[in-house]
């Protein structure tokens, strides 16, 4: 007889259709050795389907659990352990039972953080803290924008320890303020306390929002001398440096200066570029390299979104049966594009590309014939053609040309080099997307 985790997938195939079926929800397995009466975990062959059935069917598998067995579980979709990316994580050795508080991502190691210019401090600080934690850089502090790989790197310490049989707490700000809340109402803060003050190893995210919070900046002080006096090592995040972040007793920005501020910065393209690689890699996605090549232009800072772009490629492909090109990747993703460059004028491209190129805008709009000006004038002008309304003789009357005809051989030059050196391509697409994404004044 089917367990019950096969039998509530054979129900959900008739209320789906037939592709989505086929393509996600049959590459599941039921983990019933892992599985409870209010816990439900599935397996499926790589994160791209894990994540499009948690987003698109768990709260459906988790209904007709209910239907069956009268108790509405909580579904899990987790990835198997095949690939050689995930071969490389740490191991847990079964006789240790993770920390309930721990809430680690597995998939957050060393050997899948990507190493660039913008990164390559902390990735250092970070590995030094997980071969010497409590000993060199303590506490670790992580500064950086959203999406940048801060949580990854300190989590990546966490399951190198998690891996040695040490105790790791893995929690934010709000969940650390309502732990607090809730054990002070209960009169357990000695629970509390032991919890927080008895790790080996305290993650603590977005330490940002501990602004204003006077009672909790207190109790987190003392959490924090403790672990520090027994020679136990923090790693904190955030989106600022302590010094810029409001609201903060001055004695917590001290005690986090007191070991290593590491920042982490946007990745260069070619960091994105081994970021999406990296990601194909793990979630067996096939792109060549001209496809790679032309997300990493569009992409944000924010290299999350990187997860999001795949997954959409891969379920269209899929969906359609055709392979990935790069006619294929510009036309699904023209729409996320074309939400992004609404309000875009000339102005903000000149003032985008004087700053990424060192040239200044009155420059850009001279009459100079020296290269490195003739470079960012067509690239100007090329951008201004393709993101805004303008026509060629307005263009022409803002860049003080002669007339439509010298914009139309601009436009030719550049769409020759574009298609001649890569180099030059990559480097408009990147520009291009700076200007889509930027919020004007």
């Amino acid at each position: 007889m089917d367990s019950i985790g096969k039998q509530v997938l054979n129900a959900l195939k008739g209320e789906i259709n037939e592709i989505d079926y086929q393509r996600y929800i049959k590459q599941l397995n039921f983990d019933e050795n892992e599985s409870k009466s209010n816990l439900a975990i599935y397996r499926a062959p790589n994160a791209l389907i894990a994540n499009w059935v948690r987003t698109k069917f768990a709260d459906k598998i988790a209904h007709l659990f209910e239907i069956k067995t009268n108790v509405k579980p909580t579904v899990s979709i987790l990835i198997q352990s095949t690939t050689p990316a995930t071969n490389q994580n740490p191991i847990v050795p079964q006789n240790i039972e993770r920390p309930s508080g721990s809430l680690l991502n597995p998939s957050y190691t060393f050997q899948n953080f990507v190493v660039g210019d913008s990164n390559n401090f902390a990735f250092i600080a970070a590995k030094s803290v997980s071969e010497k934690p409590g000993v060199v850089y303590n506490p670790l502090f992580i500064y950086g924008g959203v999406g940048l790989g801060k949580t990854h790197l300190m989590q990546s310490v966490g399951n190198v320890m998690l891996s040695q049989g040490k105790t790791v707490i893995y929690t934010s700000v709000e969940q650390f303020l309502n732990d607090f809340t809730r054990h002070l109402s209960n009169r357990t803060m000695d629970r509390f306390k032991d919890k927080y003050r008895k790790c080996d190893l305290l993650l603590i995210d977005d330490i940002q929002f501990l602004s204003n919070k006077n009672q909790i900046q207190e109790e987190f002080f003392h959490t924090f001398d403790a672990l520090r006096n027994e020679n136990k090592q923090i790693i904190i995040t955030s989106d600022k440096p302590p010094k810029k972040i409001g609201g903060l007793e001055e004695r917590l920005k001290s005690r986090f200066e007191s070991g290593l501020v590491a920042d982490i910065q946007p990745p260069e393209l070619e960091t994105k570029i081994e970021i999406i690689k990296k990601k194909c890699e793990i979630n067996r996605v096939k792109l060549d390299r001209e496809v790679i090549n032309y997300v990493a232009t569009i992409i944000e800072n924010n290299t999350r979104e990187i997860e999001g772009i795949l997954s959409k490629l891969n379920a269209y492909s899929q969906l359609m049966g055709v392979d990935i090109t790069i006619e294929f990747a510009r036309n699904v993703l023209k729409e996320q594009l074309a939400e992004k460059r609404s309000n875009i004028t000339i102005d903000l491209i000149m003032d985008i590309v004087a700053k990424e190129l060192n040239i200044k805008p009155s420059e850009i709009r001279s009459k100079s014939r020296n290269s490195n000006i003739v470079y960012a004038r067509r690239i100007a002008i090329y951008l201004s053609r393709s993101l805004t309304p303008n026509s060629m003789p307005q263009l022409a009357q803002y860049f003080g040309m002669k007339d439509h005809t010298a914009v139309s051989h601009t436009m030719k030059k550049i769409q020759e080099l574009m298609k001649n050196d890569e180099d030059f391509r990559m480097k408009v697409e990147e520009l291009s997307n700076k200007v889509s994404i930027a919020t004007p004044e």
